[in-house]
């Protein structure tokens, strides 16, 4: 028997394994990588805002904006006056208007709302900053009498008296049921008086 050194070099070639093919994501997974728009800090916007895909505001915008099956995020850096309407509305700047949202509304520690918010979900993280009315009714406002309603005190914060000094009640937007976060702002339960009187 003859023993044959095997070729170095092949003629042919073993072939490489195939890559595996990549399994498209699933649909939820999808959706959180949709497109994203950016305003970035140094942009300033005037005039209605819509489109087709989430919105991140780092800059600033006067005026409306419109993407009600999409994501609004207003950046720490962001400063709109505008009323915004979205899927889910987040807040870490500052707001000057009233909040819209379809399924959630989320006010971060660094944000600030001077305007009513309609969402069946609110969350107001401790520190933000907020002065006018929550509406949580059912997403139908077309319904006679939604509006004649109006928004309900939130549980645990009793309403402010108009009379009471310092209170939020009768100043800047959406006055008229406004409330005031802060207990400050609240009748001393123990002599019936507001604070400073």
């Amino acid at each position: 028997m003859v023993w044959k050194k095997p070729d170095e070099n092949p003629s042919h070639p073993e072939p490489a394994p195939a890559p595996p093919r990549p399994v498209a994501p699933p649909a939820d997974t999808r959706r959180a990588e949709r497109a994203t728009a950016t305003v970035g800090p140094s942009i300033f916007i005037k005039g209605d805002l819509s489109g087709d895909e989430d919105l991140v505001i780092e800059g600033r915008v006067e005026g409306k904006i419109d993407l009600k099956q999409h994501n609004v995020t207003i950046g720490k850096n962001g400063r709109v006056k505008a009323d915004v309407f979205g899927n889910t509305v987040v807040v870490e700047g500052e707001v000057d208007g009233n909040l819209f949202a379809q399924e959630q509304a989320i006010v971060r520690q660094s944000g600030a709302v001077r305007g009513n918010i309609s969402a069946p979900r609110v969350m107001l993280e401790d520190g933000s900053r907020f002065r006018g009315s929550i509406d949580m009714e059912s997403k139908d406002a077309t319904k006679p009498g939604a509006a004649a309603r109006g928004a309900q005190p939130a549980a645990g914060h009793p309403p402010t008296s108009a009379a009471a000094p310092g209170s939020a009640a009768g100043n800047g937007p959406g006055a008229a049921g406004a409330q005031s976060l802060h207990p400050a702002a609240a009748a001393s339960p123990a002599s019936g008086r507001a604070p400073g009187s």
